[in-house]
C-alpha cells in the first residue's frame, strides 16, 4: 500500500511561511513523481504542485505568484512544500498524493491530469489567521 504521510499544517498569521511535508509509506519518492493538492471547505480539490520522481520537473498553478517552492530529499524521503507570504485564502488542507501512472510512463509530471495521482495521505491543516 502506497500512503504518503503530511505534516507540518498549523496555525500561521498573514504574511508568514509553513512548510508542510510529505513522507511516503511503502515506496520511494526516487520512483514516483508526487503531488501537493489543497481544499478548502466547501471548495473542490485544487492540484497546486508536483515533482518529478528525478525532481528535474517542478510545476505550480497559476496564481500562487511564485510563493511556493516544491523540493524533494531522496535521502530523507520526504518532499516539501514551502509556502511563504501566506495569505487567509491560502487556508486549506493540504494533502500530497503518489503517481499512480504505469511505470513505463512515469515521467514528468503534471498538473492537468489529476488521474495521474493516487494513493492520498490524510492532509494537514493549515490556517492562515491573526
Amino acid at each position: 500500500q502506497l500512503q504518503p504521510v503530511e505534516s507540518g499544517g498549523g496555525l500561521v498569521p498573514p504574511g508568514g511561511s509553513r512548510t508542510p511535508s510529505c513522507t511516503p509509506s511503502g515506496f520511494t519518492l526516487e520512483d514516483y513523481a508526487l503531488a501537493w493538492f489543497r481544499q478548502a471547505p466547501g471548495k473542490e480539490r485544487e492540484l497546486i504542485s508536483c515533482i518529478s520522481k528525478s525532481g528535474g520537473t517542478l510545476k505550480y498553478a497559476a496564481g500562487l505568484g511564485g510563493r511556493f517552492t516544491i523540493s524533494k530529499d531522496d535521502a530523507r524521503n520526504t518532499v516539501s512544500l514551502r509556502m511563504t507570504d501566506l495569505r487567509v485564502q491560502d487556508s486549506a488542507t493540504y494533502l500530497c498524493a503518489a503517481d499512480v501512472r504505469p511505470p513505463a510512463l512515469r515521467y514528468g509530471c503534471s498538473l492537468y491530469q489529476r488521474n495521474d495521482y493516487g494513493n492520498w495521505g490524510q492532509g494537514t491543516r493549515v490556517t492562515v489567521s491573526s
